[in-house]
Formats: C-alpha cells, structure tokens, sequence
C-alpha cells in the first residue's frame, strides 16, 4: 500500500496542502539565501498549521519552516501531526510545484519527535508526491528502545 494510500483527510488533499504550504512560504523572512521554503502541518479534524523559514544574519538562529511550524504546533497544545507538505523555491514561484524541496536532517528528526508515521508531501514534474517520514529518516534517534 503506498503513502497516498494512507492519506490521512478525505478533505484536504495532498495537493491542497501543498498549496497551503506554497501559501506560506511566500511569507518567508530570507534576505540572504533568497530561498522561501514553507511548510502546512496537518492534523486530525483537518486542522492546518502554515509557517515558513526565517533567517537571521547569525545564521545559527535561523529556522526552518518545519521546525516553526513543530514550535507552533507545541504553543497551541497539538503534538500529533498527520502530515506535512513543504514547498519551497528561490524568487519565482511557478518553481514551487516543479521542484521537491524535502525537509532537512534536522527537520526530519525534529518532526519524528512527534508522528515518525507522519506522511510528507513533496513536489515533483509530476505532481504532489507523498512519502513517510519513517522511509525518509530510517533509524531515527530516539530515548526510546526499539527493536
């Protein structure tokens, strides 16, 4: 059975959330990389979390758009996201639904914090592709013991 399969809302699409994530990242605060990345966070009663990156000029402090949306997640008391869809292009936005722009290592381990079944959703030539997040970040740290 593949990703899409499980697709988590009979209301929201894949493609729709993708939409809102591309959506979102048109706010993205990036003055230096020029590189919008936003991201849509689903949850159960298809509630929807938008946010984007936001860097800073002591790039350590930047954020990634997943890792805003987890920081939102948390400050409004959800902790379970279904999926999320990331988009995310240099100033032409017509790239956002050509191009996949997959969450970074870091943001995979910070989202396997909270759902490591979660499914992501990517663009591609082809369209909305949906991915687990188990496949994309395989032996993901845990405090737990798992066998």
């Amino acid at each position: 059975m593949s990703a899409r399969e499980n697709w988590p809302s009979e209301k929201i699409s894949p493609e729709d959330l993708l939409t809102m994530a591309r959506d979102a990242a048109d706010r993205a605060y990036v003055p230096y990389s020029h590189f919008h990345v936003g991201a849509a966070l689903l949850f159960e009663g298809d509630e929807v979390i938008k946010s984007c990156n936001v860097e800073n000029s002591s790039y350590g402090i930047t954020i990634c758009a997943e890792r805003a949306g987890v920081v939102i997640m948390i400050s409004q008391g959800k902790k379970n996201p279904l999926a999320i869809a990331v988009a995310g292009s240099h100033e032409s936005s017509d790239d956002y639904f050509k191009t996949a722009c997959p969450p970074c290592g870091a943001c995979r381990q910070a989202l396997a914090e909270f759902n490591k079944n979660m499914l992501v959703v990517m663009a591609s030539k082809d369209g909305a592709k949906v991915y687990e997040l188990k496949k994309l970040l395989p032996h993901a740290f845990s405090l737990e013991h798992e066998e």
